[in-house]
């Protein structure tokens, strides 16, 4: 069974769609509590890891997809345009430092494959 992480949860959509498709969410990360306290509701086994610039890749437990839609005020064509050095935009990056810091993690391990294999990134340009 493929396993995901979810970054910038909101309340849950990812893993909810994850599941649909037979994917078992193991952790997410989101910072407003209500968004949170959905996911916390409807998937009670998922690790809540809080604010993702926080998090160390090379600590949490490996998965083989991260998924997540990163903020897009600063790339929308009704925002400021300050494009992925934006901010909340800039967000992005925390991301790939996540997915590197797993997979540098994972590569010192013989007995498994590097993860994650997958990274979903999911943004609206407005």
């Amino acid at each position: 069974m493929l396993t995901l992480g979810s970054l910038f949860d909101g309340a849950g959509t990812i893993p909810f769609a994850a599941q649909l498709c037979g994917i078992k969410a193991l952790w997410s990360s989101e910072i407003e509590k209500y968004p949170r306290t959905i996911t916390e509701k409807r998937f009670p086994n998922v690790k809540q890891l809080g604010d993702m610039r926080n998090i160390n890749g090379a600590e949490i437990e490996p998965v083989d997809i991260i998924a997540g839609g990163f903020p897009c005020q600063d790339i929308s064509v009704a925002g400021q345009r300050a494009g992925l050095l934006g901010k909340r935009s800039g967000l992005f990056f925390e991301m790939i430092r996540i997915v590197k810091e797993m997979r540098d993690e994972t590569s010192k391990r013989a007995d498994e494959h590097i993860r994650p294999r997958n990274i979903v990134a999911e943004y609206d340009a407005g």
